[in-house]
């Protein structure tokens, strides 16, 4: 499924894998697209995030506890617990299938939870393998100029 956004701003591209195609299955295919669109994940579920990434995290979140003077006055395993708790919630937000579905009727379910709806509504078997997602200018860099270097280079010429 190929979408684009905000007036062709944002281009998404979702690899979806199922067994029946009909109106239902391309219309959840393009939400997955929005949502993506929308929310910016970066990985489409937590198998996919590194271990590094996980490390590196919680030596961050580590130092800000220790940062704080109420915080860091708390037991090991209060904050081995809110450390826990604190990546689970990046996960949510960073993970496509854990992010709560934006058009999500009780405002609670997540995006796997709407495709296997879906799936089982349809009677299909429905995988999100990856997605793709651009937005305009992405991977452009900027030339970064000296205006009062130019106009010197001008004046010598």
């Amino acid at each position: 499924m190929l979408a684009t956004h905000m007036g062709g701003k944002i281009g998404v591209l979702v690899d979806v894998e199922t067994d029946v195609v009909n109106d239902a299955v391309k219309e959840m295919a393009k939400n997955v697209a929005m949502q993506i669109a929308a929310l910016k994940p970066q990985y489409t579920s937590d198998s996919e995030v590194s271990a590094e990434y996980i490390e590196y995290e919680k030596e961050i979140l580590m130092a800000q506890i220790q940062n704080d003077p109420k915080e860091s006055q708390k037991p090991a395993k209060v904050i081995e617990g809110m450390i826990t708790g604190r990546i689970k919630k990046e996960l949510k937000e960073i993970c496509l299938l854990d992010q709560t579905y934006v058009k999500a009727e009780d405002g609670k379910q997540s995006v796997a939870k709407y495709v296997e709806r879906v799936a089982k509504e349809n009677g299909a078997k429905i995988t999100v393998k990856g997605f793709v997602r651009y937005e305009t200018g992405d991977g452009i860099e900027k030339k970064e100029e000296n205006f009062a270097e130019e106009v010197a280079k001008q004046m010598e010429n």
